[in-house]
């Protein structure tokens, strides 16, 4: 009884932050969180602890990245705190090295800390050059550990990219 009525009251908590989305493109985005999230989660069973046991994560369930030298990549995500959707997220990504060819990936970002997500939410969060994303597979998440309150996992969506590059990530947040 007690865990239907839990998920009786996460439904409605959703369902109601969903309700107030600024606008039809934030709704889209919510909405194609929510699959990645089940599309990571079955991709690699190890990532459950992750969504578990995170004080926050953001995922971007849509990022687009295209490289001939110079590549950039985009993508709008949702932020999550203790499992409830709290904010909106963009990120931008900028290198430059032995690069060619376009990609779309699916990514998470998660925070071990209240710290870490609190930093993530006063804006202009960065990831330097030495960041690296670990590749959704059956099994990869049992290795990853955290780095400074953050991990980040990346699953291919389509496309192919040859990628030598060195360049950083930045990220912008806004609260419902």
């Amino acid at each position: 009884m007690k865990i239907r009525n839990f998920i009786v009251t996460m439904a409605l908590m959703f369902v109601t932050v969903f309700a107030f989305a600024q606008n039809k493109d934030d709704k889209r985005v919510m909405k194609d969180a929510e699959k990645a999230i089940s599309t990571l989660k079955s991709s690699d069973i190890g990532l459950e602890n992750f969504f578990s046991n995170s004080s926050g994560y953001v995922v971007f369930p849509n990022v687009g990245e295209g490289a001939l030298i110079i590549g950039a990549a985009s993508g709008n995500g949702v932020v999550y705190e203790n499992g409830i959707p709290v904010g909106m997220a963009d990120m931008k990504k900028l290198d430059i090295g032995l690069q060619a060819g376009g990609e779309a990936y699916m990514q998470v970002v998660f925070f071990e800390t209240e710290d870490a997500l609190n930093e993530f939410k006063q804006g202009n969060f960065e990831f330097s050059a030495e960041a690296k994303a670990v590749i959704v597979d059956k099994g990869a998440s049992k290795n990853a550990n955290y780095n400074d309150g953050v991990v980040i996992f990346a699953k291919s969506k389509a496309g192919a990219m040859a990628d030598v590059s060195i360049g950083g990530q930045k990220f912008n947040y806004s609260e419902f």
